[in-house]
C-alpha cells in the first residue's frame, strides 16, 4: 500500500501579506485620484462647451444681416449691416452665490430678459442652458469685440474659476480666440 504523505500547513508570511496590502493601497490611491480628476473634468466641460457655444452664436449673429425696417420707395435701397449682439443686461444666474458648491436651474425667462430689445444679450445670441448648471454665464460687447465668460465655484470655498473666450471683428469678419482664458480652472 501506498503511504499518504501529509502536507505541512502552508500559508503566506507576514511580509508577503504586507506587500499585497501595500500594492492594493497604491492602486486604490491612484484610482481615487483618477476618479476625482475625471469628475472635475466633467464639470469644467460644461463651462467650456457653453462658453464656446456663446462665441459661435456671437459669430453667427454677426453674420445675420440687419437692416432698417422702413418701407422703401420705388427705386430706393437700404444698406445691409452686420452687428455684434450688445451686452446681456444680466448674468445668469444673477450672482455667484447661486452656484457656490451647487447647481442652478435657470428658467426660459432668465435667458429672455432682453427679448424686448432687438440685438441684445442672450436672446440675440439665441443661447440658453436648459439643464442645471454649475456656472454663471456672462456675455459682454465692447464695440467691435466681445467676450463670453463662465464663472464657477465648484466646491463652494469662495474661490472662483473663470473660463473666457474672446472675439473681435476685423475687416468685416469675426475672429474668435483659438484658446480659452482659464483662471483657476480646478479651483
Amino acid at each position: 500500500m501506498r503511504a499518504f504523505k501529509r502536507f505541512n500547513s502552508r500559508g503566506f508570511t507576514l511580509i508577503e501579506l504586507m506587500i499585497v496590502v501595500a500594492i492594493v493601497g497604491v492602486l486604490a490611491a491612484l484610482a481615487i485620484y483618477g476618479v476625482r480628476k475625471y469628475l472635475l473634468n466633467a464639470k469644467t466641460a460644461e463651462a467650456r462647451n457653453a462658453v464656446g457655444q456663446m462665441a459661435k452664436d456671437a459669430k453667427t449673429a454677426y453674420e445675420r444681416e440687419s437692416m432698417g425696417f422702413t418701407v422703401l420707395t420705388g427705386g430706393g435701397s437700404v444698406g445691409a449691416s452686420n452687428n455684434l449682439c450688445t451686452s446681456a443686461s444680466a448674468t445668469i444666474p444673477a450672482n455667484k452665490s447661486s452656484i457656490a458648491g451647487a447647481k442652478y436651474q435657470s428658467t426660459a425667462a432668465d435667458w429672455d430678459a432682453d427679448k424686448a430689445t432687438p440685438g441684445k444679450g442672450f436672446t440675440c445670441l439665441k443661447f440658453s442652458v436648459t439643464d442645471p448648471q454649475y456656472y454663471m454665464y456672462e456675455y459682454l460687447n465692447a464695440g467691435s469685440a466681445f467676450s463670453a465668460t463662465g464663472y464657477g465655484d465648484l466646491n463652494g470655498d469662495g474661490t472662483t474659476s473663470t473660463f473666457r473666450l474672446a472675439g473681435q471683428v476685423q475687416g468685416g469678419i469675426v475672429f474668435v480666440a483659438p484658446n480659452f482664458e482659464e483662471v483657476t480652472p480646478e479651483e
